[in-house]
């Protein structure tokens, strides 16, 4: 909103607040008056210090206005929020340092949320509500909450619809304790797979991300504002760079042109923006030179004038601290403070630092009022648009009751049945047959207990992968187990800082009773991969999770040499958080099975893949490397990007948009129904995929572009269309894809998003290696 307009909208509504006011009611408390002049009228009547208020969240300092057992206490409320406040960050957390409680369930959840809200409504001056927002990248991240697999997992079902349908739950759950806003969805590239927080995306191809965000955007928020009843408002982040990390490593910066961000890396966040997410998190990451946190030229340039983005930019947390501590940009927090709000930051999360030296600044003179005006207005409008002045209690009883119900499990066993990808299956060694398999050893450190990945709590319930094989197995299979070896000598914990990798001598003598307990058996499932404490986000520097070697770590090698030695057919099933680089599985081990994190059902749907009561589906949504040194990797490189190492090939282990079945399909008839098109034209592209085999099954058919002669170099492949298809035996269909502007267009040399004549390929196929190629030309007009 630009200051004339802004003021324009203050004259309007002082122009009402004297009625209004004769009346009795504010404008602001009118559910009928339009949110911006409700937002106005209740600026007009702020104090700097209410004002400020609104710009600041409490997390950790949540322990000054709770008691012994984790319930509101308003002993300290008016030292702490007595100006009110902007957001409560993650009720579901009990911020004490040491006893009672240490999360809140559903119930307690919405009591503390509720008790807060009536403080601020009956002690405030103005009744202004809070914001609370939690965690939901995967689910609810709260005790009790329904966890679907990891984004990467999620991402790998290449099915934008269920993805929808998955945040809408995340959100009901979430609105229902008295949740308004959630720190989700991340649209980052994930292009290192060192990255430790790689599980967290949708993986490294800017259409795919696009569409997989975009959906889940709609499913938290809907696709109109304001919020319906049971929405949340979703967060894009990390704005921006963030997934290209330089050697991997989380917080690092990017090595990336502008060209490179615009063209790639920012797409999935313009998709998302343009189809309505409200709030914005930068990253920690700077951008050439310029931490995102004080980047006016992302935050307000980009964001808001190329963009038109009317919503909410929040701080990621301790990010505005950071450009003081950590990138050196700033000489203390009241620089900080000020750097990052004058780039365009809104809120500060999750505990006041920079933005708590507002008041003196502009007291100061060193910022002008209607520079806290502006980010105050935003503050207001997201609460206006999130009904919180209409509705701002929770139900607890609803709270419990909508909380994980069989529906919502049942949902995420379909999300997790959806992403397992089949990688190898030598000799149709899978599906395990029960009249042949007899008996059947689990082996492996992530075959017991649940594996959720990162921003995950307790769902109260789960089946982990020996539970899950054990079950589809039936009374006609013996299910015998060991653990083979341990990756950490302590249970996995994403949140705990220190990480002790196993003992190798204690690993040894874990691998030799596997060894015993495997002979007895007809097939082995090996359940490898990496747990929660070796792949997650690093935050600090005693908190890692990012990594140099990408091969299975703590002995799970030789655990794989040793099953392979009993001459037992083997199974090898990668639950995991990152793509890692296993060579030997790819070699010798005749069946692959990728699942990653698969949520609380997980292990239901591993089981009945093993046992073909599901045929796999899923695609991978990340490029495999065969080696670490061949990063990066992604399968959408630049044209001179193709020679070998001396010492290895640059192709991975398994490429971009890869997966098997259980059985097999054809691409034919390949159609562009006009071969010619002007810059602004559109065309349809169609191809007829047939179930060749012996079963239903899904298959994703991929369409890609390639520009054969352009202005500026352009990938190799370029992903533009996919559709997941669900066909019976002999069954065919015709599917249908548009190219046109948005699907052509590149950054060209003057920075600008053009679509330039020339002749481009079309190429369909089930991965990222095609299978059937058209041409379409680009004729200027």
């Amino acid at each position: 909103m630009s200051a004339r307009a802004f003021g324009s909208l203050l004259a309007v509504a002082a122009a009402a607040v004297t009625l209004l006011d004769a009346q009795g009611l504010p404008l602001y408390r009118q559910a009928a008056a339009p949110v911006d002049a409700r937002v106005a009228d209740l600026l007009s009547r702020m104090t700097l210090e209410e004002k400020v208020a609104q710009l600041l969240g409490i997390w950790n300092r949540k322990r000054e206005i709770q008691d012994a057992q984790g319930g509101f206490d308003p002993t300290n409320a008016k030292a702490l929020i007595g100006f009110g406040i902007g957001e409560v960050a993650r009720p579901s957390e009990v911020a004490r340092p040491a006893g009672g409680p240490p999360v809140r369930r559903a119930r307690e959840h919405a009591v503390f949320v509720n008790a807060i809200q009536m403080w601020l409504l009956a002690n405030t001056r103005l009744g202004i509500p809070a914001m609370f927002h939690e965690e939901a990248l995967h689910g609810l991240t709260a005790p009790g909450g329904t966890h679907f697999p990891v984004p990467i997992g999620l991402a790998s079902t290449w099915d934008p619809p269920l993805i929808e349908r998955l945040m809408s739950v995340a959100a009901l759950e979430a609105r229902a304790r008295g949740t308004q806003h959630v720190l989700s969805p991340v649209v980052d590239l994930g292009r290192d797979p060192r990255w430790g927080r790689i599980e967290e995306t949708y993986g490294e191809d800017p259409y795919l991300v696009s569409q997989m965000g975009v959906a889940a955007v709609h499913g938290y928020q809907g696709q109109t504002l304001p919020l319906g009843p049971d929405k949340v408002l979703a967060t894009l982040k990390h704005f921006a760079g963030h997934g290209s990390h330089e050697g991997g490593i989380n917080a690092a910066p990017p090595l990336v042109s502008e060209r490179l961000l615009r063209s790639e890396l920012l797409v999935p966040f313009e998709a998302a923006v343009k189809a309505g997410a409200h709030t914005v998190m930068p990253s920690y990451n700077e951008v050439d030179g310029v931490p995102s946190h004080a980047s006016r030229w992302l935050l307000t340039d980009i964001l808001r004038r190329e963009w038109g983005f009317n919503g909410l930019v929040v701080s990621d947390y301790f990010g505005i601290e950071q450009l003081q501590t950590r990138h050196r940009v700033a000489t203390d927090k009241t620089d900080a403070g000020a750097q990052a709000l004058e780039a365009g930051v809104d809120l500060e999360l999750p505990d006041p630092y920079g933005f708590s030296e507002l008041l003196g600044l502009v007291r100061d003179g060193r910022i002008a009022e209607s520079a806290i005006d502006r980010s105050v207005t935003r503050v207001l409008r997201a609460k206006f648009l999130a009904g919180l002045f209409e509705s701002p209690y929770a139900d607890p009883d609803r709270a419990e009751r909508v909380t994980n119900t069989p529906e919502h499990q049942a949902l995420a066993l379909e999300a997790a049945r959806k992403s397992i990808v089949l990688l190898k299956n030598q000799g149709a060694l899978l599906p395990l047959d029960r009249s042949k398999v007899r008996t059947l050893a689990v082996i492996g450190p992530n075959a017991r207990g649940l594996h959720l990945g990162g921003y995950s709590r307790d769902p109260g319930r789960g089946v982990d992968v020996l539970s899950g094989i054990t079950a589809r197995a039936g009374a006609g299979v013996k299910v015998v187990y060991a653990e083979g070896v341990r990756i950490t000598e302590h249970e996995a914990d994403w949140s705990g800082d220190t990480v002790v990798l196993a003992d190798p001598v204690q690993n040894r003598a874990r691998i030799q009773e596997a060894v015993t307990v495997a002979r007895r058996a007809d097939a082995i499932v090996l359940a490898i991969g990496t747990n929660e404490s070796v792949s997650r986000e690093a935050w600090a520097d005693n908190h890692l999770g990012d990594v140099a070697d990408l091969t299975l770590m703590s002995n799970q090698e030789d655990l794989v040499q040793a099953m392979l030695g009993t001459g037992k057919p083997v199974v090898a099933l990668l639950i995991n958080g990152r793509p890692l680089a296993v060579p030997l599985l790819a070699e010798r081990v005749p069946a692959i099975v990728e699942a990653w994190y698969a949520g609380q059902e997980g292990g239901t749907a591993i089981g009945e893949v093993l046992f073909g009561d599901v045929n796999p589906g899923g695609k991978l949504p990340v490029t495999f490397p065969r080696h670490t040194g061949q990063l990066p990797v992604y399968y959408n490189r630049r044209p001179t990007s193709f020679r070998d190492h001396l010492d290895l090939t640059r192709e991975p282990l398994w490429g971009f948009g890869f997966g098997l079945s259980y059985t097999t399909f054809r691409l034919e008839d390949l159609r562009v129904a006009s071969p010619a098109i002007g810059p602004g034209g559109r065309t349809d592209v169609t191809v007829r995929v047939v179930n060749t085999g012996p079963r239903a099954g899904d298959e994703v058919v991929q369409l890609y572009i390639r520009d054969q002669v352009s202005s500026v170099t352009r990938p190799v492949k370029e992903l533009r269309g996919f559709a997941r298809v669900t066909l019976q035996p002999g069954e065919s269909r015709a599917v249908r894809f548009t190219l046109g502007p948005d699907e052509l267009s590149l950054i060209d040399r003057r920075m600008q998003r053009v679509v330039e004549a020339g002749r481009f390929d079309v190429m369909l196929g089930t991965s990222a290696t095609p299978l059937l190629t058209a041409t379409l030309d680009v004729v200027a007009r």
